[in-house]
């Protein structure tokens, strides 16, 4: 039997009557908590700009945060790919420890300059408080399920500021080319609910400078599909899926390497921490530390500089080293962030290259590796929009669609499920999981 039948299943209309309350008041909630993660990282990120030495306390924070999750937090540990299980095959559930824990591990990682992101703490902070609040109301499974795709689509709505790309995300997420469209109302329900509550404590999100909005005809009027330039588009998109490809497997293959050469877990992010130092003096600057979302120096490397004419044409490669070296050695926080880096710092270069408009590039690219290393082409599509707005649809869509197909069978999601595999000589890979496909697999038989 597939596992995919074993797929979430759906409350009955009686259900959802009875959830409403429950999900708007759960809702709310996720997007406070993201309301006060999202302060505490603006609050930590001042602090580490304004005190450069802290990044010397890097090491040592890695392994008290180490210990912590060692000592009290091992059940939680797996973050977002446990709640991804949980949806499918519900077990104990999703501690509210969950919550607690990964907000204050990510803040101590951006405080001392870890180049993590915010998305895997918003989902888990989202996940742990809907498994609570199932368990506070004694909620049977199918409602229980329903609850924690829509914490996931409210976190990473509130988190990021696009409520609708939250919604799809937490569908997409679940199985690799497929969506379950019943969850599709609750789970818009709760990441626009989440992300008003959000923005109501007065969080506002970075807003990114795309001024080019279509090509201008010879008659005055605008054209928003251009074919030479979606071909361009497309070629680039080739590269972004396979550096969301390069991205994944080195979080997972370093991490693996780490493992074996170090048996003690919360000794692991010393060695990260101290590669992170050694990194900075290597490079000569601080922008790869943290989100990076805003430069940390007057023409520094930044997502938002990667709109602008400047080129920076190892950004890209630099960030992906120094995210990779500390997510595999164990701190928390998440990837997306440093993927939305990594995309507009490539876009920035290529669009130099492949003579596209760099503001352009760099909004696709943005979207696009992320597409690719979370296998989410939608969403992201739909993120492009609701950040840069809907006239450079089209860009967006060929982007994440082709980063998407040259991805491979991989992503940042080891328990997303494979639903339909990407092409048919892949078709054995359906209804396993992203970790059992990156196993080596018997060859096929006649």
């Amino acid at each position: 039997m597939s596992k995919l039948q074993n797929q979430p299943r759906f409350p009955g209309i009686f259900s959802l009557v009875r959830l409403s309350a429950v999900l708007v008041a759960l809702s709310v909630c996720i997007g406070s908590a993201c309301a006060l993660f999202l302060w505490l990282l603006e609050r930590a990120t001042s602090l580490r700009i304004e005190h450069p030495a802290m990044l010397f306390g890097l090491p040592l924070a890695g392994v008290v945060v180490g210990l912590c999750y060692f000592w009290l937090g091992r059940d939680v540990e797996a973050g977002a790919n446990l709640i991804v299980d949980e949806i499918h095959e519900p077990g104990a559930g999703v501690q509210l420890r969950m919550a607690p824990f990964v907000l204050i591990a990510t803040v101590v990682s951006h405080l001392f300059g870890a180049s993590v992101g915010r998305e895997g703490t918003a989902i888990q902070v989202g996940g742990s408080l809907a498994s609570a609040t199932a368990r506070l109301f004694r909620l049977r499974p199918p409602e229980t399920c329903a609850l924690l795709i829509c914490g996931i689509a409210a976190g990473f709505g509130a988190v990021f500021g696009t409520p609708i790309a939250g919604a799809v995300f937490a569908l997409e997420v679940l199985a690799l080319g497929r969506l379950d469209y019943r969850f599709l109302l609750p789970t818009a329900i709760s990441s626009i609910i989440a992300d008003w509550a959000c923005r109501a404590w007065g969080i506002h999100h970075a807003s990114y400078p795309l001024v080019f909005q279509g090509t201008l005809n010879s008659d005055g009027s605008v054209s928003h599909v251009d074919i030479m330039l979606v071909v361009r588009v497309a070629i680039a998109a080739v590269a972004f899926g396979l550096l969301s490809r390069v991205f994944a497997e080195s979080v997972h293959r370093l991490a693996a390497f780490m493992k074996k050469l170090c048996k003690t877990p919360w000794l692991r992010p010393a060695i990260g921490g101290i590669l992170t130092i050694l990194l900075v003096m290597i490079v000569g600057n601080r922008d790869y530390l943290g989100l990076g979302v805003l430069p940390a120096e007057t023409g520094g490397a930044s997502i938002v500089s990667f709109f602008g004419s400047t080129i920076y044409p190892w950004s890209w490669f630099w960030k992906l080293v120094f995210t990779v070296t500390v997510l595999a050695t164990g701190f928390k926080g998440g990837e997306v962030t440093p993927l939305f880096f990594i995309g507009a710092a490539s876009g920035n270069i290529l669009a130099f290259l492949l003579h596209v408009p760099v503001d352009l590039l760099a909004a696709v690219g943005f979207v696009s590796v992320f597409a690719g290393a979370a296998n989410t082409p939608l969403a992201c599509t739909l993120m492009g929009v609701e950040l840069f707005g809907a006239g450079d649809i089209v860009y967006f869509a060929t982007g994440c669609f082709v980063a998407y197909a040259c991805s491979g069978h991989t992503g940042i999601y080891l328990s997303q499920r494979v639903g339909i595999a990407k092409s048919a000589p892949w078709n054995r890979l359906c209804g396993m999981t992203l970790r059992e496909a990156r196993m080596p697999q018997p060859p096929a038989r006649d």
